[in-house]
């Protein structure tokens, strides 16, 4: 049930606070009784604006009562008191409080109306030249056009961060541009969705068949594919879902999106006799890689220097005797200083790694190491003894004036390492791995690991899969299992897995379990029992700090959310001394364990003298705090301790359970893996290989066996459409004058 909002009015007393990028602000409102805080995102408000709000009434604990307007209708100051004091404000430029009193009192309620329509009367007042008469009434017009483009918008239910973002783009003319095509607030930096867009054209009575619509209509269905993974889509594929959702003729179709190709808003290109059609960054970004990794490729030539005597040198020092692959990835490495280092676990991957690294620094290079996750960061770290950061940290994330993420690490500022290893490298997506080759040195060495078999990206691309079935970049798969690695019936399984063979899912002596329940009951049953009793009581583990339970799907009994609303009733179930916040599908407690389901870089975090800002898609934390009165949430992220206001609570989950997707890049000591039921497309190989590559120390599979024989089977992968590969195959054939299949 929605709750009901209060009505609040009165006149801007003053302004503590305004954020010009998005419209925030906080200020005191005289409502004729006593002074009220009013905290939201109102738009260019100014000291003396008369406003009508609706909204609610919330406790900081810090700042005490306050009135969250979620509503806003202004008008201007209509009294001699008010405007004097709106005047006063500064809010025009040359009128001070001296000169604003002098207006005021020449002129009285009537100074407003001078000043939009008789402007040359202010040179009535002392002080005022006909010049600044009409430089009063520009500036006047100016800020009454913020103004209306806020109301204007308000009126269709946009909040003022779009409007902030919209007046930037397009100064006094926005509300003319909106007007005529609403559709252009649907533009990259202003990002209003295409539905919000269209209710808008609808009020105005736009025709539905309006080439502004339908231009808008397929960016958004692009848009929509790449946050599925997808940088680009076929032709034919685009067609017939912009012609279902626009419901427009295939004509019209054609013409808008030849235009749009024209103009350079999207981009064409063909592969297989196929066109593809993408985004402009997503195009770009993939277009970078190609030509970036194809000029790199040409810097990082062999020098033909044999390493094996420098690495019989390794071997001795550390008592490893490294197989034939891993010295190929070595010497690789060191004299080409171009590598991909693949393969499963156990083949010696971080091992192999350990020694680039050591004999890289021994040469005096200046080595950087990077991952996507913090989770990820922090596990190379430990294994590799070198810090690592995360990408977002390594480029140094900043934000644009429309609060986008940039990277203050770019081609005018770039990393000062002469070799950059990046962990988890199918985790990486096109748009972040442009950035990543933006801000290194052309002639800066690239190690790059990760296990193609595992899921591909969160965000847009394939980028790992793409570089190495190009073969543009050398790469060594390791595939031998190490001796000690064998006796794990978790890493031999997953090799089983990846190529296809069936598991011996009877074992029980070893580090991997299967328990079949057939009844989603028992299942659910099972698995509360083994988080909450049995594996603490057997080995000490704990859900906070050890067990991770996986599913494939977030939906049905099997699913993460069930999954999370047994396991916290459970584990951590309600009670007097453990405040809560209810939002529309979640319960969040003190103590609850939590994930963080989209990057958020405005979310500011301290770890004992560090201060930061982000948490990002994946990042797993604990609720510590709960201020149910003002809706925030106090959440310990590994260390870093940050809090989340109600308006994002939204992009947080509870994490007993999380989707294999959501767990790349991490490994937990303990994964118990629900598998029963589901849509078949969301149950094949390389996502039970990426659930089963989860567990370091014990694997625990509930549910069905021919399930599990059913994802061993099903080698569809995730189909992602993405041009990455065949560019960098185009700057192949060049480079060999071949003829290569695109």
């Amino acid at each position: 049930m929605t709750e009901e909002l209060s009505e609040l009015s009165g006149a801007v007393d003053s302004i503590v606070y305004k954020n010009e990028n998005n419209g925030y602000c906080v200020l005191i409102l005289d409502n004729g009784y006593e002074p009220i805080t009013v905290v939201g995102e109102l738009g260019n408000i100014d000291e003396g604006e008369e406003l009508r709000l609706m909204g609610k009434y919330i406790d900081h604990p810090k700042f005490g009562p306050q009135f969250k307007a979620e509503v806003c209708e202004r008008s201007m100051p209509t009294t001699s008191v008010a405007i004097k004091k709106y005047l006063s404000s500064g809010v025009i430029k040359g009128i001070g409080p001296v000169l604003a009193k002098k207006i005021v009192d020449r002129f009285g309620d009537e100074t407003l109306y001078i000043i939009e329509n008789e402007p040359e009367k202010l040179c009535e007042v002392d002080g005022i030249t006909k010049k600044k008469c009409f430089k009063i009434n520009e500036e006047f017009q100016s800020i009454n056009g913020v103004k209306s483009l806020m109301l204007l918008l308000s009126n269709y239910g946009v909040s003022a961060s779009y409007g902030a973002r919209a007046w930037r783009r397009w100064g006094a003319d926005a509300e003319e541009v909106i007007n005529r095509n609403p559709y252009s607030l649907c533009t990259d930096g202003i990002d209003l969705p295409f539905l919000k867009a269209d209710s808008i054209a609808a009020s105005i009575e736009l025709p539905y068949d309006n080439p502004n619509r339908i231009k808008a209509g397929i960016s958004s269905i692009l848009r929509e594919n790449a946050n599925a993974g997808h940088t680009c889509l076929p032709r034919d594929k685009l067609c017939g879902i912009a012609m279902d959702f626009l419901r427009i003729e295939q004509e019209l179709f054609d013409q808008s999106l030849d235009e749009e190709i024209l103009d350079e808003n999207l981009y064409s290109f063909m592969k297989k006799k196929r066109e593809f059609i993408a985004l402009k960054d997503m195009y770009v970004a993939e277009d970078y890689i190609s030509r970036r990794l194809c000029l790199m490729k040409e810097v990082s030539y062999d020098n033909r220097i044999n390493f094996d005597e420098v690495i019989d040198l390794v071997e001795e020092d550390v008592g490893i005797k490294y197989e034939t692959l891993q010295r190929k990835a070595i010497n690789t490495a060191l004299s080409c200083g171009f590598l991909v280092l693949t393969g499963g676990p156990g083949t010696g991957k971080t091992t192999t790694l350990n020694a680039i690294i050591s004999l890289f620094c021994q040469q005096g290079l200046n080595v950087m190491i990077t991952a996507p996750t913090g989770r990820a960061a922090k596990r190379i770290s430990d294994l590799t003894g070198f810090e690592a950061k995360t990408i977002h940290r390594l480029l140094e994330v900043g934000f644009t004036v429309d609060d986008r993420p940039r990277f203050n690490r770019n081609e005018t500022n770039p990393l000062d390492c002469d070799v950059l290893v990046i962990d988890e490298m199918s985790m990486v997506d096109a748009q972040l791995f442009e950035s990543v080759l933006r801000a290194i040195k052309i002639n800066c060495k690239l190690i790059m690991v990760g296990d193609s078999d595992q899921l591909p990206s969160v965000g847009a691309g394939n980028v790992l899969k793409d570089i190495i079935d190009s073969h543009i970049v050398p790469t060594i798969e390791l595939k031998e299992i190490f001796r000690q690695a064998q006796k794990s019936a978790i890493v031999v399984n997953a090799h089983k897995i990846v190529r296809g063979e069936e598991i011996d899912l009877r074992q029980k002596d070893n580090d991997m379990f299967f328990f079949q329940r057939l009844e989603f009951d028992d299942l659910q049953q099972l698995i509360v029992d083994l988080v909450s009793d049995r594996l603490p009581k057997a080995y000490g583990y704990t859900a906070r700090e050890n067990i991770q339970v996986l599913s494939p799907t977030r939906k049905g009994p099997a699913g993460t959310v069930e999954l999370n609303n047994q396991l916290q009733l459970r584990l951590n179930p309600p009670g007097k001394d453990k405040p809560e916040i209810k939002t529309l599908n979640t319960v969040f407690r003190l103590g609850d364990k939590v994930m963080q389901i989209k990057n958020n870089y405005d979310i500011t975090w301290s770890k004992d003298k560090e201060q930061g800002a982000g948490i990002f898609n994946g990042d797993i934390g604990v609720i510590v705090d709960v201020k149910k009165a003002i809706g925030m949430l106090r959440i310990d992220f590994d260390g870093r301790i940050c809090n989340y206001p109600s308006t994002a609570l939204d992009q947080l989950e509870l994490a007993y359970a999380a989707t294999v997707h959501k767990s790349q890049g991490s490994e937990f000591d303990v994964v118990i893996l629900a598998v029963l039921g589901g849509y078949d497309k969301l149950y094949y190989r390389n996502l039970l290989y990426t659930a089963v590559t989860r567990a370091k120390k014990m694997l625990i599979i509930v549910g069905s066996s021919s399930r599990v024989k059913f994802m061993i089977d099903n080698d569809r992968r995730a189909l992602r459409y993405t041009l990455l590969k065949n560019m960098l195959l185009i700057d192949r054939a060049k480079e060999f004058d071949e003829n290569i299949e695109l």
